[in-house]
């Protein structure tokens, strides 16, 4: 008896399989034929897309920046001679916007990114290397030029005869593009 109602268990379960699986395959048909009459609404998201297709050529609308436009930003941090070093990256915001023909193609508060290219003693030298533009950094070769310089003062005597160039945070830098750069008008 036993046997017998472990068979029957077995039979009922594979027979609640069977039934399940005809009722996925039936579902999976009900999906299919449902679907198909949808194709015609499926077409209204596809006349939708010229609008997304319009938009797209939006930032592609490219402006060159001509050698020797002047780039105007504030650092957003401070760097210091002893605690940084050449190839070292910092960020700071357009303190004025960059006009070409009398038009602003990048508004004041635009991030860009700054880069150390020399640090000495009583030197820290930087460069402008790129300009963030609809969420995308394009690069920038401009001039370096050497930050203004405030020194810090010691109060510890052991480090008393080493000098500390800082370049505080919110210094304005003014930099010169050294080759024309393309960029997306902002929008």
């Amino acid at each position: 008896m036993i046997k017998s109602q472990a068979h029957r268990n077995l039979w009922l379960v594979l027979a609640g399989a069977a039934v399940l699986a005809v009722a996925g395959c039936s579902d999976k048909a009900t999906n299919e034929t449902a679907s198909a009459p949808r194709k015609p609404a499926a077409a209204k998201p596809a006349a939708a897309k010229p609008a997304v297709v319009a938009k797209a050529p939006e930032p592609a609308t490219m402006i060159t920046l001509p050698k020797g436009t002047a780039i105007s930003a504030a650092a957003r941090q401070t760097l210091a001679t002893d605690k940084n070093k050449v190839g070292d990256t910092f960020a700071a915001s357009l303190t004025e916007p960059i006009q070409v023909d009398g038009k602003t193609v990048i508004p004041k508060g635009t991030q860009v990114t700054c880069r150390i290219v020399k640090v000495r003693k009583n030197e820290l030298k930087v460069t402008l290397a790129s300009v963030v533009i609809h969420g995308k950094s394009y690069p920038l070769d401009s001039n370096s030029i050497t930050g203004p310089k405030t020194h810090a003062k010691n109060a510890d005597k052991s480090k008393a005869n080493k000098d500390v160039t800082l370049l505080a945070a919110k210094s304005k830098l003014t930099f010169k593009l050294a080759k024309p750069a393309t960029i997306p008008l902002k929008g």
